[in-house]
């Protein structure tokens, strides 16, 4: 098999064969980025098409300073902030004095099938699972979250607590309960 760099460069000189094997390459792992932010498989198959004509589109600008897969999956949560932007953007925060705890001391999360949790965190609302994703599973910080979302830190910092709270309630309902009796959730305060 040819190494990335020269895949790359013959995706450079718009050889359809050469975008298919990057597309190959990378669209399985950039898809499941994609269905991370995505409410459903099919906006995730979108985003996902949308990132990779962006990264045909943009490939000449790859500089190498970073690696090839950090560049991509750039895009691909770009293409998914694009997609959902306006929408959350436009969404009123939960007020945070229902009486939820703060969340702020350390949770596991053991003993579950990860296809399973994805399926839970789709089912957040737009702007909870946006930002649980990019602040629990990215690691960006709330100050990038706001940027990136154009929302304020404090929207960030409250919507994360709240997809917190929502995700707890949705493991600890019936439904789940039976499923992931044991489970102790681990999620970065």
């Amino acid at each position: 098999m040819e190494t990335v760099d020269k895949i790359i460069k013959k995706c450079l000189k718009n050889n359809r064969s050469a975008q298919k094997q990057l597309y190959d390459l990378f669209s399985a792992k950039m898809y499941g980025i994609c269905l991370r932010y995505a409410k459903n498989h099919h906006d995730a198959q979108d985003i996902l098409q949308e990132g990779f004509m962006i990264v045909f589109s943009k490939l000449h600008t790859f500089n190498r300073e970073g690696s090839f897969e950090g560049w991509v999956k750039r895009i691909m949560f770009n293409a998914a902030a694009q997609k959902y932007r306006d929408k959350i953007s436009h969404l009123a925060v939960e007020s945070m004095d229902n009486g939820i705890e703060d969340y702020k001391q350390p949770v596991e999360i053991n003993s579950f099938k990860i296809n399973e949790l994805v399926e839970i965190i789709q089912k957040l609302p737009t702007q909870y699972r946006m930002v649980f994703n990019m602040y629990a599973v990215e690691g960006y910080s709330h100050k990038e979250i706001a940027e990136a979302l154009k929302i304020s830190e404090n929207t960030s910092r409250s919507n994360y607590s709240r997809a917190r709270h929502i995700l707890r309630e949705k493991l600890q309902d019936e439904k789940c309960h039976n499923r992931y009796s044991n489970i102790v959730i681990n999620m970065k305060s």
